[in-house]
Formats: C-alpha cells, structure tokens, sequence
C-alpha cells in the first residue's frame, strides 16, 4: 500500500559491494516511531495507543489483530476511493496493504492528537521506504484518524490516507 497512515521512514542502511559486484541497498522493516515530534493531549494517549496497535498489526500482517481496533462502521478514505465498513476493508484493500508493509519501513515524523468529549483525532505524517518492483521506493504519508471511545475501548471509526513520492 503506497499510501499509508499509516506512514514513515528511516534512512535505509546500505550494503555497498566491491569490485564489479551490484551495490544494493536494503530496507529494515518495520516501525520507527522514536524520532517522531508528538503533540498528544493526555486525554487523547489511550486513543493514540490503539491506532498504533492498528498499524503495527496491519504491517506484521495480523489482519485479525488489526481488524479489533476497527469500529465496525470505520469509513477508509485512500486515493479517491472508500471502504464503509471492517468488513469492507478486510475483505480487500487490508490484505494488500499489510503485504506492501511486510517490507516496508515506515518512520513517523510528526503526530498531533486531541481529544474532545468521546472523540480524538490523529494526524500523523511519515515517510516509508519500501522496494516495488526491484526499484527503491520513497513515499510521504499523511493519515488523519477519528477515534471513538466505546464500552470497548478506543475504536478507529475514520481514517484517511494519503501520500506522495519523495523527491
């Protein structure tokens, strides 16, 4: 999925080669979220901590443990297009997602949330490295998510994506 919450991105570590060898650079998956500058009101940290579980499940591909922090109503906005439901997402569009994020590394770099009665919302921006095609890929991410808080716990009821290669 090019166009992520979830999304960010490190340097990535480079293997250089000797003689007539290839030089080949290669990509540490995973989530960086340590350098990040974060402004969170306090009353908006529990809701944080699940979009973040949310996309650190969606990138180690657990669909079921991604799928939990979705309310089932969620509305997904990505890239001119829309899913109305968890259903709606699993079904399709989580399944490449999660696959894209498998070998991508993605490093936020700035989040803002705050909290409003039973709502929070999150806007995160982050860049992924990832290798589409055998070709390096450098994308910047913004994702906005609405949180609602519900007998269950913080619930994502709205997230949306969207991203841009680097230049």
């Amino acid at each position: 999925m090019i166009s992520l919450v979830l999304a960010l991105t490190l340097a990535a570590p480079q293997a250089w080669a000797h003689g007539n060898e290839k030089h080949t650079a290669q990509i540490a998956a995973g989530r960086d979220t340590a350098g990040a500058m974060l402004t969170i009101a306090p009353a908006a940290a529990a809701a944080v901590a699940a979009l973040e579980r949310f996309s650190a499940a969606l990138g180690q591909g657990e669909l079921d443990r991604a799928a939990a922090e979705l309310d089932p109503a969620v509305l997904i906005l990505e890239s001119g297009g829309a899913e109305h439901s968890r259903e709606d997402y699993l079904g399709g569009h989580a399944k490449h997602d999660a696959e894209f994020l498998k070998t991508a590394h993605v490093a936020l770099k700035r989040r803002t949330a705050q909290a409003s009665g039973d709502l929070v919302w999150v806007g995160s921006e982050s860049e992924i490295r990832a290798s589409k095609d055998g070709k390096p890929l450098a994308i910047s991410s913004s994702e906005t998510a609405v949180l609602r808080k519900t007998a269950q716990g913080w619930k994502i009821v709205h997230i949306h994506w969207s991203s841009r290669a680097q230049r």
